[in-house]
């Protein structure tokens, strides 16, 4: 059975998603809470995955708690600190727990994180996670031939920096991922609409990978400022940063720059997913403010 996800990209209609960070401990209860304030407003969740290499609960658990929710998770999986017997294993774990929606990634490094002693294995990154995945799916043991209980139904998708600073580069991995498996495209934070636009022109379009092009939620000026020294990539301009300076309420504000930036992004891409870091409770609020809502 196709997930909502997939039903929706390859129906090709308007697609809404948005993530949730798990707990820095052992009670999900406000994960949880913060899913559930999205029901209805997205076709699914994700749930990260170790970002910024920082200790976090398994998403794995957290993707089957919101499946007992009825929230339609997306398991992000980072390879850097899996080896691939381990990857393997929560491949067909999540499967048998009926997850069935994955974000492919490699994973931010080890140094990016608080615990930089720690030991990163990256014996995959996320263009043989998408083959490993592929080869579940037709149903291939690494080792014996074939799976014991058949093929996965695992709808694997790939993640892409459309303001990625070398454009030959992005355009290579993009044919690598889309050739081993990839089925739809999720992006970093986009602050350029032209830049999208040419993504989706040259590279996702001829590709026919969908596009669920990632919007960050400003909270501040210096929300702003912190993001584009620490986040790698990250070009916030500085148009926005005074829009918000100047807010008299900057929260308000930034939720009205990510409603604009869904309405101008659906008019190029197929989908948007909404990231609001530790404010995820706003996120029903810019979809009511982009005049976006799921059918029925």
């Amino acid at each position: 059975m196709r997930s909502a996800l997939q039903s929706s990209l390859e129906a090709g209609a308007v697609t809404i998603t948005a993530e949730v960070m798990p707990p820095r401990g052992g009670d999900p209860s406000h994960a949880l809470e913060m899913a559930r304030a999205l029901k209805g407003f997205v076709h699914a969740v994700n749930v990260t995955d170790g970002s910024r290499a920082v200790m976090r609960m398994s998403s794995l658990a957290v993707a089957r708690l919101l499946l007992d929710e009825g929230i339609e998770p997306v398991l992000q999986m980072a390879c850097r600190d899996r080896n691939r017997i381990a990857i393997q294993a929560d491949l067909l774990g999540a499967h048998a727990l009926g997850i069935r929606n994955l974000l492919c990634l490699t994973g931010d490094p080890v140094r990016a994180g608080d615990q930089p002693k720690a030991r990163p294995v990256n014996e995959l990154e996320s263009v043989r996670l998408l083959q490993q995945v592929t080869a579940f799916n037709r149903g291939d043991d690494p080792v014996k031939g074939d799976l014991a209980d058949g093929p996965t139904d695992i709808f694997a998708g790939a993640a892409a920096d459309p303001q990625c600073a070398s454009w030959s580069g992005l355009v290579r991995r993009m044919e690598r991922k889309k050739a081993a498996g990839a089925r739809f495209v999720q992006t970093q934070m986009v602050m350029d609409a032209a830049v999208l636009e040419r993504f989706c022109r040259e590279i996702s379009e001829p590709m026919e990978l969908p596009v669920l092009a990632g919007v960050f939620l400003l909270k501040s000026a210096r929300n702003a400022a912190f993001i584009n020294r620490m986040v790698p990539g990250a070009c916030i301009p500085d148009s926005l940063i005074a829009r918000l300076e100047g807010a008299a309420d900057p929260a308000a504000e930034g939720i009205q720059i990510a409603a604009e930036q869904v309405q101008r992004y659906l008019g190029v891409a197929q989908g948007v997913h909404l990231m609001a870091i530790k404010a995820e409770e706003r996120i029903p609020a810019i979809l009511k403010q982009a005049a976006v809502s799921l059918p029925g």
